[in-house]
């Protein structure tokens, strides 16, 4: 039900500082990094700056998106 909220904030930016090392991100890392987003819970502005970070790579191709 909560899950995503209980992850600690580290946990978001050792996946977006793993998937932006990589160069690659899958696609339920993308689901999964969506979900924290979009359920609105109580990220800090440096959460929300790392994941968008990650979104704005896949739009300039700095990062690739795969199955």
């Amino acid at each position: 039900m909560r899950s995503i909220q209980s992850k600690p904030n580290s946990a978001i930016h050792q996946m977006v500082d793993h998937i932006i090392s990589a160069g690659i991100m899958t696609r339920q890392e993308h689901l999964n990094l969506t979900s924290i987003l979009l359920a609105e819970q109580r990220l800090t502005d440096a959460d929300r700056n790392k994941i968008n970070r990650v979104f704005d790579y896949i739009q300039t191709g700095r990062l690739k998106l795969v199955d």
